[in-house]
């Protein structure tokens, strides 16, 4: 495994050329890193699997570089879906659609549906851009972390996480902190209309302003499986507990207008809803590098982008994912 900082276009050739050769390459991305396969390479894939200690049912989102590339992965695209795509992609936006022939079930955990996104990060689109140019047709990419626990923000955090079972050729490129600090929104764009599986930046309310919908939230009957759906996930060691008075020994998670009680160890307290966000997984980290067992988070109000805070929050408090 190396780790390059300085990120050049032959950096990004070399890396694509790792991709199409078999080998695994963690990016960066707004939301956060990804750990990056050839989507259509089943070996490969199943590494990502095999790295990340990950159910081999569990799907992966494909990433493109580009709205024009989605019709090699889908089929039967509504023309909603189209719509949110040319309003949300580059974005943190993964959509849900019928697959087509090249999406195979080692990466739609023999689904009939594929997860597509095309990320806003110009490493994650120049790496995507020169993969496609050299043959390459999407980039299988889930967070760059171990099944279960918090997703890396940062180069460190993907280090820390799958270092040690990377192999010597895999590559790591830095790009900074991710900018968003929570997963892409993920919806169903199976049905009439949208359905918001995991909740993200792209939030219900801007894309009921895009389809002039209502946007149901939640499985609702949804059969289908996705990153991030289940009860207990994105874990710290410690114990998480929400909305909860802090004892001093405890970590404490919240906006910065809620003060730090005597002996309390303050991991973070962000000034508006989106640092929240961006610094959410990092706190988390700091919890378990501080050997701290309890962890109390101040839940943000709101709805929008504290939806999603909260959602990855509530999944973090529930340990039943093995760490």
């Amino acid at each position: 495994m190396e780790i390059i900082s300085n990120i050049t276009q032959d950096v990004i050739k070399r890396a694509a050329n790792s991709l199409i050769n078999g080998h695994l390459v963690a990016f960066p991305t707004e939301t956060v890193y990804g750990l990056g396969a050839d989507a259509t390479n089943e070996k490969a894939v199943s590494r990502i699997y095999s790295v990340k200690g990950r159910p081999t049912d569990h799907p992966l989102i494909v990433h493109i570089s580009s709205i024009s590339k989605l019709g090699k992965w889908a089929i039967d695209i509504p023309d909603y879906a189209i719509k949110l795509a040319k309003e949300f992609w580059p974005g943190p936006m993964t959509l849900i659609l019928k697959r087509s022939k090249l999406a195979q079930d080692f990466i739609t955990g023999s689904q009939d549906n594929v997860g597509v996104r095309v990320p806003a990060h110009p490493i994650a689109l120049g790496l995507l851009s020169e993969f496609e140019s050299i043959g390459g047709e999407g980039i299988a990419a889930p967070s760059a972390n171990r099944f279960g626990a918090v997703s890396p923000t940062n180069i460190m955090a993907v280090k820390e996480e799958l270092g040690v079972f990377m192999h010597t050729e895999d590559l790591i490129l830095e790009g900074g902190q991710s900018s968003i600090g929570i997963e892409s929104t993920i919806i169903d764009c199976t049905k009439d209309q949208p359905i918001v599986l995991r909740p993200g930046a792209i939030t219900a309310e801007m894309i009921e302003n895009i389809l002039d919908v209502r946007v149901v939230l939640g499985k609702v009957k949804n059969e289908i499986k996705a990153s991030g759906l289940l009860e207990s996930h994105y874990s710290p060691k410690a114990r998480v507990l929400l909305d909860t008075q802090a004892k001093p020994g405890n970590g404490l998670i919240a906006l910065s207008s809620v003060p730090t009680p005597i002996g309390v160890i303050r991991l973070a307290e962000p000034h508006n809803i989106e640092e929240y966000a961006k610094v959410l997984y990092s706190a988390l980290r700091e919890s378990d590098k501080k050997e701290i067992d309890v962890v109390i988070v101040i839940l943000p109000n709101g709805s929008g982008l504290a939806t999603a805070i909260i959602d990855r929050l509530k999944k973090a408090s529930t340990k039943s994912v093995p760490e």
